[in-house]
């Protein structure tokens, strides 16, 4: 057990010693997370100086450092050369600004264009005249109905992806799915290889399960498949982690032959390969998913939240048939059942042709944002497929948590890169651009031209203890 010296220093926050098992550092740690997720300590709180807590506690140096090097590789807490060490915002923080982000120009959400809901709204009156449609508010199969599965197929199909129909399960939304498949087929202690900056929700939901993600080297391509082998052997990996069409956030989209190899590792290294496909809509002609390239290892996941409708929550979902039994187990005891109305309504998105009405505007709307964009931004790659967001590098010595607050500052609320980040930043620090989010052309312009005008001035000098 620790023993408090330094009687009479006043440190901004020390742990309580109650409790403490196994090693001390792992307690500090476990204090830190304790007071940042019940909000003792607030975002960008400055914690002590590492050799000062450790003469506070009795302990080596070495072990605080240990401690803060946990909480930094969580996520939790990051370090500004000269400054010290702060409260990172949390995963959630300011994903959904509330009340207190009315009035802020909304880089940082991705919406999905809203303004194409009208014609959701047709689809649902459709399916609410229906007769049928009362017995939808019963219980029914957790798998979906054999109408709504075989609209996903054709939905699927239309993505480069054959299944029949026995393979494919109804999720609600993308991020079930990811839970379903990693409470399925992994257990705590278990490692998944991701891109150096991933899925920030995948990362949380990861991280409460107790697996742990390893970063893969990446590159323009997307991951690399040599730095998959090496990691595997290094890191003994049960499975990975992909957003083959649109990696979120970094924008990666990965050609034919990158997939390919990515396939051949997976196979031979018998990984269990997550493919989230939610972005595969935006590509014309479309790309092979990593699922019709390794078929028996990959479980495939396509959420309807981007490409149809942002509030219905619906996912397709596919599993091999050496996981299949797994997967469709932990539906069952997670979902007992999918909303079975919110499916119906993509049901008929897809068999009336709205849907394809819809990812077309879209498609199109993304496009014009994407040169308002490219105006502000041209040094940035002009990309064949338009993207609902974009990863820009920030300024030699800007953080991305200074680059939100100051962003903040001037009414706009975005994302910065340490919220992906798999382990610390190193380099160029970055931040992501929901370019599709803000009501309209002129308002992402007045937004970009904001964000470009602080990347300008460089200010790397904020107040981080708010």
């Amino acid at each position: 057990m620790p023993k408090r010296e330094g009687e009479g220093r006043s440190l901004s926050w020390m742990p309580g010693m109650e409790g403490w098992e196994g090693p001390v550092y792992q307690g500090i740690a476990r204090r830190l997370e304790e007071d940042v997720q019940g909000g003792k300590l607030r975002p960008h709180d400055k914690l002590p100086p590492q050799r000062e807590l450790a003469q506070a506690l009795g302990v080596n140096l070495s072990t605080v450092t240990r401690a803060y090097k946990v909480m930094e590789q969580k996520g939790l807490v990051y370090a500004v050369t000269g400054r010290g060490t702060f409260v990172a915002p949390g995963v959630g923080d300011g994903l959904f600004p509330g009340e207190e982000g009315e009035g802020l120009i909304e880089l940082g959400l991705i919406r999905p264009f809203y303004q194409c809901n009208a014609l959701v709204m047709e689809a649902a009156r459709k399916v609410t005249a229906r007769a049928r449609t009362v017995h939808l508010l019963e219980y029914t199969s957790p798998l979906g109905t054999p109408w709504q599965r075989q609209a996903a197929r054709k939905w699927l199909e239309g993505l480069g992806l054959s299944v029949g129909e026995e393979e494919v399960l109804l999720a609600s939304g993308a991020q079930n799915a990811l839970a379903v498949a990693l409470q399925s087929l992994f257990r705590p202690g278990d490692k998944i290889g991701t891109d150096p900056y991933t899925y920030a929700n995948f990362k949380g939901l990861a991280h409460m399960l107790g697996i742990a993600l390893c970063p893969v080297e990446n590159d323009a391509q997307g991951m690399r498949p040599d730095a998959l082998d090496r990691c595997c052997a290094q890191e003994g990996l049960k499975g990975i982690y992909v957003m083959p069409s649109l990696s979120n956030p970094m924008g990666i989209c990965m050609p034919v032959s990158r997939r390919q190899e990515l396939a051949q590792v997976v196979c031979r290294r018998e990984l269990i390969a997550i493919e989230d496909d939610i972005y595969g809509f935006l590509h014309q002609p479309t790309l092979p998913p990593l699922a019709a390239l390794a078929r028996e290892r990959t479980v495939h996941i396509c959420g309807t939240s981007k490409s149809l409708c942002a509030g219905l929550r619906v996912a397709f979902m596919t599993a091999p048939e050496a996981l299949r039994a797994r997967v469709i187990e932990g539906m069952v005891n997670i979902n007992l059942k999918t909303v079975a109305l919110n499916a119906e309504i993509i049901y008929e998105l897809i068999e009336s042709g709205l849907a394809g009405q819809i990812v077309e505007r879209k498609v199109e709307l993304a496009r014009a944002r994407n040169q308002v964009f490219q105006q502000r931004f041209p040094q940035a790659p002009q990309l064949s497929y338009p993207p609902f967001f974009r990863w820009i590098d920030l300024p030699q010595g800007m953080s991305s948590q200074a680059l939100e607050i100051l962003a903040r500052q001037r009414g706009i609320n975005l994302l910065g890169g340490h919220r992906f980040a798999i382990s610390t930043e190193e380099g160029p620090a970055h931040a992501r651009l929901a370019i599709t989010s803000p009501q309209d052309e002129t308002q992402l312009a007045r937004g970009l031209d904001a964000v470009k005008d602080i990347l300008n001035k460089g200010q790397t000098q904020v107040e981080y203890i708010v």
